[in-house]
């Protein structure tokens, strides 16, 4: 999403609120200046990313176990 200055200014609770789910691009001038983002997003992807992956009965030891005795 892409808003400008002076609407970040007159809606910043809206736009803090939207960034934890999407990242902001501010503009000004018709230029991006900023972009508000959660610092998190990454992390939660690469989680989200990981599920399924592992056999539903398979404990994060032996998760950890197979993956050591792999290298």
């Amino acid at each position: 999403m892409s808003i400008t200055a002076t609407e970040l200014k007159n809606n910043l609770g809206k736009y803090l609120l939207l960034a934890a789910t999407e990242d902001v691009y501010i503009t000004q001038y018709g230029k991006i200046i900023a972009k508000l983002s959660n610092p998190f997003q990454d992390r939660m992807e690469i989680a989200e990313s990981l599920i399924g992956i592992l056999p539903q009965k398979m404990t994060y030891e032996e998760a950890k176990e197979a993956r050591l005795n792999e290298e």
